[in-house]
């Protein structure tokens, strides 16, 4: 079997979920840095203000603020300005709690200052210690890598990686499709030579140093990253992520092959309080719109075709009937319905307001679909996309959508597939819930200047 599949090929990979046990990066060293200092900020107190709830209220300002988890273990100079940051928020917040609730002690701009320096000061040397610690054992235990990618791009970073050991990173195998013949790492091509270097070498990194490996090699990376595995997406030639990480002098970002469970959970949520709450509130156009199709077009109002959704499953989508096709063959595989331009005037209106798709909230509630996500397509079209167009089966790793990041940017209708299928994964990729509110709310503000779909 093949490794890397041929572009678009909708099948996973399944490896073993049986692994060597992983060494996670407790928080707990960190926590005990950030508190520890926040204890001896509060040596700046006077006497009369070194009160044990005020040092709680600083120590509990202190915590929540710390700096977000590091992906790799920085440097503390570069965590420096995110660290005196939130220090200083910290501050401000005990100062302000001071002076609302016993101002006869309001914290003067000295001891404000004095406890700003001391407690940074302490953080900064805590979190250096915990970070010395965790890069000396990286570099003693360092962690088996795959690398993902064209044979001589990935040999490339693979050897400068090996350069670097204080990284913690140590590749131990090259997966590609076409071996080139050069020398070094072993190339591995088939599943079972995959599955036999995660087990023998514990692999718990994987380096996709190619631009094209996200959305083309996108079943690939979603099984390692189930099997265990950190996924990290490295730039072997321009340093282009303005934010991220470094490896051996390559810029390098985490991929999150899927939201995660709380992401999930957040996500499903949003779906069912707002498609639910939409569904009572156009309740009363649904009828009009019903009534009004039933008496223009006849019968048969509701419009129900077989989509396909998350992970290559069909479902039954409904949106009102704005035409009739000649046959069920027409409707499952021509592109633009013959006599389209024929429709009666009401179709046409919610052909072009979009309207015809709000039947597609009950789908949502189902859980069929999500407000938010890459539009379904008919199983004919998804099977030639697939295909044609590299990235395309990767989009089907969460639930379709009423609306996307492509539909936003005007890719709807008779438009580029690829370029949807880019924007669709570039949208999985970077996904967080304060992206899908802003698509709902794009997608609103786009209803005042309707295009169709």
């Amino acid at each position: 079997m093949s490794v890397l599949p041929s572009r678009g090929a909708a099948s996973g990979f399944r490896f073993p979920d049986r692994r060597p046990p992983a060494r996670p990066s407790s928080p707990l060293p960190l926590l005990a840095a950030d508190g520890t200092a926040a204890v001896l900020g509060g040596l700046a107190l006077s006497g009369t203000q070194r009160h044990p709830l005020l040092l709680a209220v600083l120590v509990v300002a202190s915590l929540l603020l710390r700096p977000p988890r590091p992906g790799r273990v920085p440097a503390v100079l570069d965590e420096l300005p995110a660290v005196s940051g939130r220090i200083a928020v910290a501050w401000l917040a005990l100062a302000a709690f001071v002076a609302a609730y016993t101002p006869q002690h309001v914290l003067s701009a000295s001891t404000l200052l004095a406890g700003f320096a001391l407690q940074t000061a302490a953080s900064g040397a805590g979190r250096g210690a915990v970070h010395a610690c965790r890069r000396a054992e990286l570099l003693h235990r360092p962690q088996a890598a795959l690398v993902v990618g064209p044979a001589a791009t990935a040999q490339r970073v693979a050897a400068a990686v090996l350069r670097h050991p204080r990284d913690g990173v140590r590749p131990v195998g090259v997966v590609t499709d076409e071996p080139d013949g050069s020398g070094g790492l072993p190339v591995l091509t088939t599943g079972e030579e995959v599955q036999r270097a995660l087990i023998q070498n514990g692999v718990r990194e994987v380096l996709a140093v190619h631009p094209s490996v996200r959305a083309g090699r996108g079943p690939l990376l979603r099984a390692l990253a189930e099997s265990g595995c950190t996924v990290w997406e490295v730039d072997p030639d321009v340093p282009s992520f303005r934010t991220g990480d470094r490896l051996a002098g390559f810029s390098c970002r985490r991929l999150d092959l899927g939201t995660g469970r709380r992401g999930r959970t957040g996500k499903r949520v949003l779906d069912v309080v707002v498609s639910g709450t939409l569904l009572l509130l156009v309740s009363p156009w649904l009828l009009l719109c019903a009534a009004v199709l039933r008496m223009s077009d006849g019968p048969g109002v509701v419009f129900r075709q077989e989509r396909i959704g998350k992970d290559g499953r069909p479902f039954t989508l409904l949106k009102f009937r704005t035409h009739r096709p000649v046959d069920a063959h027409e409707s499952a595989t021509r592109w633009s319905v013959a006599n389209e331009r024929q429709m009666p005037w009401f179709c046409r209106f919610l052909r072009r307001t979009s309207l015809d798709e709000l039947l597609q909230l009950w789908n949502v509630l189902r859980g069929d679909m999500s407000l938010v996500g890459p539009r379904p397509e008919r199983p004919y079209f998804v099977a030639k996309f697939g295909q044609t167009h590299p990235g395309y089966a990767a989009r089907h790793r969460v639930r379709t959508g009423i609306t996307g990041l492509a539909q936003v940017h005007g890719l709807r209708g008779d438009t580029s597939i690829e370029d949807r299928a880019r924007f669709d994964n570039a949208y999985i990729d970077d996904w967080s819930l304060w992206q899908d509110v802003c698509i709902v709310l794009r997608t609103a503000a786009a209803l005042v200047r309707p295009t169709g779909s």
